[in-house]
């Protein structure tokens, strides 16, 4: 998971004012990218869960489909919990993007001056691919909803079945592929947004430092794992 980066100094110079204000605190910002990615976190670990059920057949997996939208009645109606759930993801996403690019653009502008000498330090692959891997991960959001979701790109068409939208998705090599390269993707980002979330909620010190990076390391492929099984299971014909 390690890595070498190049990282720079700066000669001496005087340094933009930082803003104050408890929204402008870095504190702040990286306890919303922690708080806004755990709950992006639990909705990945009940999602996969849920789409394990294609091994159980057509019928299951469709009438999970159907469950997840009737969620609530009679009391509330029919996909009222699905569309706040799907809300609270919105704003969980939004709230982690804003906060990362207000992170990103705070620490730019607190070195203004161009950078002279470098020298090599450790840093992880993750961290370093955070800012790209989530123009991955947006592209990806945004496929899988008209894909998966609406069907409005998958060859089954809009009026199908989830459990057809899904067959008739991964059938395709190509899709596949692409779905496995988000998906790799997205463990890098959880196995690096894991491990700085226990720093920032300050559940971290030296003597667990190894320990969480064990523990980040095996929660990000165990659930990937879980998400390749059913792409490739569909490709290979295991599900059909």
């Amino acid at each position: 998971m390690g890595g070498v980066a190049t990282v720079t100094t700066q000669q001496a110079g005087p340094r933009k004012a930082p803003k104050t204000g408890r929204f402008s605190s870095s504190v702040f910002k990286k306890s919303v990218m922690a708080v806004s990615g755990i709950i992006f976190v639990l909705y990945l670990i009940a999602h996969m869960v849920g789409n394990l059920k294609a091994f159980a057949g057509a019928d299951t997996f469709n009438h999970y489909s159907e469950f997840l939208r009737e969620l609530g009645e009679p009391i509330l109606p029919r996909l009222t919990v699905l569309t706040i759930i799907r809300v609270v993801l919105l704003v969980a996403v939004a709230a982690h993007i804003w906060a990362a690019v207000s992170l990103w653009r705070q620490a730019k502008r607190a070195r203004p001056i161009g950078y002279v000498t470098k020298k090599r330090v450790q840093q992880s692959y993750a961290s370093r691919t955070m800012r790209w891997g989530g123009i991955i991960l947006i592209l990806f959001i945004i496929w899988h909803i008209l894909d998966l979701t609406l069907g409005a790109v998958n060859p089954a068409g809009r009026d199908s079945l989830p459990y057809g939208r899904l067959v008739e998705g991964f059938q395709n090599p190509i899709v596949t592929i692409w779905y496995a390269v988000a998906l790799v993707v997205l463990g890098f980002h959880i196995r690096h947004g894991v491990w700085s979330a226990t720093q920032t909620l300050g559940h971290s010190n030296k003597r667990r430092e190894r320990a969480l990076n064990i523990f980040a390391t095996a929660f990000a492929v165990v659930l990937i794992g879980g998400y390749l099984l059913i792409p490739f299971s569909v490709l290979f014909g295991i599900i059909d």
